[in-house]
């Protein structure tokens, strides 16, 4: 039966009271007792007001929680607790009983019950540590969700005297043999650090969270890079160097998406150990740029940017003189991703598509020019919101050249009279800012001056006409020669423009080229004359300025309205700058002994443009500042981080390490490609973190070779690469393919293994290019990158025709791999056939090895493919 009973006001969360509107009759606690388990099984029920006494009632069904059968009544009495708890209810009265009521097998109730525990155990610590001895006894259960649950709620009770009891359960559950256990271990030593660091660092558990990087399950490795950057704040984050990059880099396809972002922000605070690992890594995370999730493209960008600005050569560094610049390198990273961001602007959601035009402004400006060609992907369209047809119309003049001004000035023209008043504004600002950066070639500057020219007699528009007043004044002190197109509307706008800085902007005009426009001193009377009338400041002080300039070019007809302008400026109050300024004209003119020393210190030509920009314009420190900080909210809120964080919160940004095992001239070993190529967009069908079957828990890396630096214990810092372990067992085959450095075969090897290889057991591929290589050395060189020779190669007349070979390493098979590619001219083609010799028998296998290198040699060839 439900009682229905008027509402009150209970406390809320909070903790002031606050009245609860809830229509209907709501189940009470008693009303569970007769009815069904459905008479209260709506989720919205439980939020309803609640009687005098029901606590007391919800105590007497907590009684007989233990000898209910009925596992749904079981679920709904806890529920209702948790329900009261979250309005604030004080229901600690129900600890004891909610302590019996963990005593069982059903997960939901537990994880119930241990919210309950933890959300009263701050506030009420005696009563916490009653349930200490049953959360450790539920720490070693043999289901590894309760053991993961158990833990969870020990570590989030955050009481000092509850670290004796947490060491040990969380100490054990990082070797726990589940990965679920292991992750909530990690996040639980974070808790630790946060509750009593000296406990902390005396367990050790820094150590223990590096070797834990090793963890064969990737959401384990993704928790201890987290916890690690978060414990090492003040240092600037996790200790980096070679052997954990890599590591971190080789396994990036058994992350999920959120994984995948924690190991590229490392990226960034990365020094490779010199030019060709850059490059290595940089092609290592190529494919992340092909899929959809925005935040690692994003990330991705950073980390090209980051490596492009370590390893390119900078002015006076003595090297090579071949070596590309980090200017260069960073033109190359926007043609590279300029495909993909457009894409993700295009396809996103309305707050994601402004954030990633955000990004868009940051890279034109670092590299003007590349995004050009994609003008129209930066149109306004009719269903967008405001704030993003705002930042497309500030992005359509910094992409317009002799080639797009014309479509885009087009197109501004036609949102110039937009209902929206801002949108209008920012298309003429716009407009203007192409001939004032003279980015339309050639006819530009007078075509959008008369455009603007147009826009001054739309009296039913004034916001138009002030801001083409505004455009106007500035691109004539940029461009002289055109006041001839801009002359003769002046004095008829000055009637009919209302806006103060309109208004300025024409009488400042007005008195600069008043000598040839025949009716400069009578426009000006008319405002003269209305002086009492004018309330803005910076009307009145371009009204002086323009009067007296004018005045040496036409003083008869100037000289009795500049003594009433006079006048009344000298004994205006209202504004402290007008009035000395106009005392300085009136002194200077008065005492000067040669009117010329007046006039020459007056209409001197100060106030034209050399350049395309205003000093106070010029922020390319500020850009290049912002710069640094890419891929944060400085991008989005176009300032530093100390103008929004507190300075105690920023993060330290320390780039490591600082000294390599290797030498800045030394070869790196190359960065094998773990199959990540071949991995598909999480959104567009596969997933970019692919599952794969993980190893035993018991895996350990191999000892470091004698002679070499193992910073943490990796075991693989210096010669991971250049020699391969064998395969962990149940590790996926995308990591079975490893070509060893040294292979080589004579031409008759060569020709026996391919004649006994039959043509129907190769693998045939043919790929568009984008363009064909210049020579043979070319595609040598960078299929040699990878491991893959090269036995003969030679150009004809249609065709670049290439015999090449790798080997495996011995632990992968020692199998050889023969190819013969041909590069087709006239249309650039890439034609591939793979024969597979020796090494492993299982012909599925085999295959797939033989996919997996055809991705290597198009990755290799990347620069020339689509």
């Amino acid at each position: 039966m439900q009682h229905p009973y008027p509402p009150r006001n209970l406390p809320q969360p909070g903790g002031g009271p606050g009245p609860i509107h809830q229509g209907g009759n709501a189940p009470t606690p008693g009303s569970m007792s007769g009815g069904s388990p459905g008479g209260a099984g709506k989720d919205d029920s439980y939020f309803t007001e609640s009687r005098k006494g029901e606590v007391n009632e919800l105590r007497q069904l907590l009684r007989t929680f233990g000898s209910e059968r009925d596992k749904q009544r079981k679920r709904e009495i806890i529920k209702k607790v948790i329900a009261y708890m979250t309005l604030g209810i004080d229901v600690s009265r129900l600890f004891t009983e909610m302590m019996l009521a963990i005593e069982t097998r059903d997960l939901v109730i537990k994880k119930m019950v241990y919210l309950f525990l933890c959300n009263y155990a701050e506030t009420h610590p005696d009563l916490a540590q009653m349930c200490t001895n049953t959360l450790v006894k539920d720490s070693g259960n043999e289901d590894p969700m309760v053991r993961g649950l158990a833990l969870r709620a020990l570590c989030s009770l955050r009481l000092p005297q509850m670290i004796e009891y947490t060491s040990e359960p969380l100490r054990r559950s990082l070797q726990d043999g589940h990965a679920y256990v292991r992750k909530t271990g990690v996040m639980g030593i974070l808790k630790m650090y946060h509750l009593n660091k000296e406990d902390f660092d005396k367990a050790a558990f820094n150590d223990i969270l590096y070797d834990m990087l090793r963890d064969p399950d990737s959401s384990v490795v993704t928790n201890c890079i987290l916890v690690l950057n978060e414990i090492m704040a003040d240092s600037g984050g996790m200790a980096l160097n070679r052997a954990v990059m890599l590591h971190l880099l080789n396994r990036i396809h058994e992350f999920s998406e959120f994984g995948i972002l924690s190991v590229l922000d490392l990226v960034p605070r990365y020094i490779p150990a010199n030019d060709e690992e850059g490059f290595q890594i940089m092609n290592l995370l190529d494919p992340v740029l092909r899929t959809a999730n925005s935040g690692a493209v994003v990330a991705t960008i950073c980390a090209f940017l980051s490596i492009a600005d370590a390893i390119g050569k900078r002015p006076g560094d003595g090297r090579d003189a071949d070596s590309p610049s980090v200017d260069d390198l960073k033109r190359q990273v926007c043609v590279r991703i300029k495909a993909p961001l457009v894409t993700l602007i295009a396809s996103g959601s309305n707050e994601l598509t402004y954030v990633l035009l955000k990004y868009a402004d940051q890279l034109i400006d670092l590299c003007p020019g590349i995004f050009d060609d994609e003008y129209r992907q930066f149109y306004v369209r009719y269903s967008e919101p405001t704030h993003i047809k705002h930042s497309k119309v500030r992005l359509l003049a910094k992409l317009a050249n002799p080639e797009t001004a014309p479509d885009i000035v087009a197109e501004l023209g036609e949102l110039v009279a937009d209902i929206d008043e801002t949108m209008g504004r920012l298309a003429v600002r716009s407009m203007g800012s192409i001939a004032l950066h003279d980015s339309g070639g050639q006819g530009a500057v007078e075509s959008i001056a008369r455009r603007l020219v147009e826009m001054l007699d739309l009296q039913g528009i004034p916001h138009v006409s002030s801001e083409a007043a505004t455009a106007l004044a500035s691109l004539v002190r940029r461009h002289p020669d055109i006041i001839t197109v801009v002359s003769a509307p002046l004095p008829r706008a000055l009637r009919y423009i209302t806006e103060p800085n309109g208004r300025s902007n024409v009488i400042f005009l007005l008195g600069e080229y008043g000598e040839s426009i025949a009716e400069a001193p009578y426009a000006l009377e008319r405002v003269i004359d209305s002086y009492d009338n004018i309330t803005d400041d910076g009307v009145k002080t371009a009204l002086l300025a323009a009067t007296v300039k004018l005045f040496f070019h036409r003083p008869p007809e100037m000289q009795k309205m500049l003594g009433r302008l006079m006048k009344k400026a000298t004994e205006d109050v209202s504004s402290q700058d007008l009035h000395d300024r106009a005392l300085f004209y009136y002194r200077l003119l008065r005492s000067s002994p040669d009117p010329n020393v007046a006039k020459s210190i007056i209409t001197s030509k100060s106030m034209s443009m050399t350049t395309d920009q205003f000093a106070e314009e010029d922020d390319s420190e500020f850009r290049a500042s912002l710069m640094n900080e890419f891929n944060t909210l400085c991008t989005v809120y176009r300032c530093k981080a100390e103008n929004f964080i507190e300075e105690e919160n920023i993060v330290k940004f320390v780039k490591m390490p600082k000294d390599h095992p290797l030498a800045r001239e030394g070869n790196v070993a190359p960065v094998a490609d773990p199959g990540v190529n071949t991995i598909v967009d999480q959104f567009g069908g596969t997933t970019i973190g692919v599952s794969l079957a993980a190893p035993s828990p018991s895996m350990c890396a191999p000892p470091a070779p004698v002679g070499e630096v193992d910073l943490l214990g990796f075991g693989d810092d210096v010669s991971i690469l250049s020699a391969p372990q064998p395969p962990a067992s149940g590790t996926n085959s995308l990591q079975s393919l490893s070509l060893k450095s040294n292979a080589s075969i004579t031409g008759d090897e060569y020709q026996s293994m391919w004649r006994a290889v039959s043509d129907l057991e190769a693998v045939t591929i043919s790929t568009h290019m984008r363009s064909r290589p210049t020579s043979t050395d070319a595609v040598e060189s960078a299929l040699g990158a990878f491991n893959v020779m090269t036995m003969a190669s030679g150009e004809l007349q249609t065709e670049f025709k290439f015999f090449l070979y790798g080997q495996e390493e011995a632990y992968y098979g020692g199998g050889y791999f023969l190819i013969e590619a041909v590069v087709m001219k006239a249309s650039p083609s890439l034609n591939l056939t793979i024969k597979s010799f020796g090494g492993d028998s299982d012909s599925i296998k085999r295959k797939e090895k033989l996919d997996q290198l055809a991705e290597l040699i198009k990755s290799a060839l990347g620069e020339y493919l689509h």
